[in-house]
């Protein structure tokens, strides 16, 4: 492409990652208005949840699809379908409706996500390609940082439904830009559709999902342990059919290289070391240090400013320099020996010290959270950099699904178990511990600390086994040569 449309189309590309990114975050903070609007409080969560279970159910068949048919038809779609569920979820009349309207923006936001960065793979050399990924995932802590305040202002100036709509206008200039600058891209053409494979799939993360959703419920435990059993099922039954089906959903004889398999590691990792833990800080530190809950958002600001700073600063310099490796070991040792620290660190301390901690495992993270991608694409054959693409980010997101799950786990039954009896862990707030006496605030400080420092231990242990992984991982330099690109294909997709 020439220098002025392949800038065309990364402006365009990361408009659309950047909406994708805050739809997941700008909601957060209207969820307690919309629920109370529509009358059901019950129903809340599902509002994210749905979203999320979408996405992630429909990444390896996005992935799939787009190797098929060319990225450039799934992601003109994917963006039209965005737009459209944005329109339905601020006209909602009730939860149903705007569950159902969530769920396809969630199908909709992996389309973008993924083909954004497919894109990126088919028009660039392995050389550039960390330098626009990173670009493109700058969307994400871009999207943490901005989007609760940014929906907070949004519901209580303009009503919550502008949360959603906010997307229209944005969307729309996105998809004129895209219509110009998304080069059409062939498909490789495929003569089977893995059918058996997707269904299977679908079935063990839905099942996975609920699991994790009602296994802190006492009253869905025993329905949580049967979803963890028919996930297991599903799972085991959808890598026996990817073993033997010819055009697999999941490519898995490509993890016979070892350069796929470590980036795929390391993705994993992010999401269990990581992306887990940050919901949960804020909670750690009105507790445990006693502070506001806008003061105890400063921690998770710190580390996720230091993974934006890091993120484009490898991107950039492996662009430069074609080496790789160096930052993957250096990066999951930053964060290993950041997570190390917070386990031992004591209660009581000033709060720019836990804040310089985690933003150290932010810069740790960064270093190779777009790197692996461009890493795996690089690796992978060119039919199937779509479906590879899609594999990274899946395990990212199914490790940070679960990861948080359990941690929310121990931290809730840990504190009911720790607690005295004279206190309730169920209506336990920061604001009661807050205006309680100091024997009853370091008591609680105590207990949080004393959960708290096995889960930064045992995420300090996750990202040492990604030194190790690093260190495995093939030394050599990403290209700057371009790859030929596939003749046009037209075989019928069929079942």
């Amino acid at each position: 492409m020439s220098p002025w449309r392949l800038r065309l189309l990364i402006v365009s590309l990361l408009t659309v990652a950047i909406l994708g990114a805050l739809d997941h975050t700008i909601v957060s903070t209207s969820l307690a208005t919309v629920a109370g609007e529509l009358g059901a409080l019950a129903q809340m969560g599902w509002v994210v949840v749905g979203y999320t279970l979408a996405s992630t159910v429909l990444l390896p068949v996005l992935g799939k699809l787009g190797d098929a048919v060319g990225p450039r038809a799934v992601f003109l779609v994917s963006l039209v379908l965005f737009l459209v569920a944005s329109l339905a979820c601020g006209f909602a009349q009730d939860m149903p409706q705007l569950i159902g309207a969530r769920v396809v923006q969630g199908m909709s936001s992996a389309g973008l996500h993924l083909m954004s960065q497919t894109i990126v793979a088919r028009v660039t050399t392995p050389r550039e390609r960390p330098r626009y990924l990173a670009l493109i995932g700058a969307a994400f802590p871009v999207a943490i940082l901005i989007g609760p305040v940014l929906g907070g202002l949004i519901t209580d100036y303009w009503g919550w439904q502008w949360v959603f709509w906010i997307n229209i206008p944005f969307g729309v200039a996105a998809l004129l830009l895209a219509l110009v600058a998304v080069p059409r891209l062939p498909g490789f053409g495929r003569r089977r559709f893995d059918v058996g494979g997707s269904v299977s799939f679908a079935i063990a993360m839905v099942a996975l999902v609920l699991a994790v959703t009602w296994v802190g419920d006492p009253v869905l435990a025993a329905a949580s342990v049967v979803a963890f059993v028919v996930a297991g099922m599903a799972f085991a039954a959808f890598f026996l059919i990817e073993l033997r089906a010819p055009e697999p959903l999941v490519p898995l004889r490509l993890f016979a290289d070892r350069t796929i398999a470590v980036g795929t590691v390391l993705s994993a990792i992010i999401g269990i070391g990581l992306f887990s833990i940050t919901a949960y800080l804020p909670t750690y530190f009105q507790m445990a240090y006693r502070t506001s809950a806008t003061v105890s958002g400063l921690v998770p600001i710190a580390t996720v400013f230091g993974m934006l700073v890091s993120n484009l600063a490898t991107g950039w310099l492996v662009s430069r320099t074609g080496h790789y490796r160096v930052y993957c070991i250096v990066g999951t040792a930053l964060s290993a020996a950041g997570l190390f620290v917070m386990s031992v660190l004591p209660v009581g301390l000033p709060l720019w010290v836990p804040m310089i901690v985690m933003a150290v495992v932010g810069v740790g993270t960064g270093a190779f959270m777009s790197l692996v991608i461009a890493v795996v694409q690089s690796a992978a054959p060119r039919r199937d950099t779509g479906s590879m693409t899609a594999t990274v980010n899946l395990v990212r997101q199914v490790g940070s699904t679960v990861a948080t799950a359990i941690i929310g786990g121990v931290i809730g039954f840990g504190v009911a178990a720790l607690l005295p009896s004279s206190l309730d862990a169920a209506t336990l707030t920061p604001q009661f511990v807050h205006d309680a006496s100091a024997a009853v605030q370091g008591q609680v400080a105590g207990i949080y600390s004393g959960i708290f420092t096995p889960v930064f231990a045992a995420l300090a242990v996750t990202y040492a086994v990604g030194v190790v992984a690093a260190v495995l991982l093939p030394a050599g330099r990403l290209s700057d040569e371009s790859e030929p690109a596939p003749a046009p294909s037209s075989e019928p997709l069929t079942a």
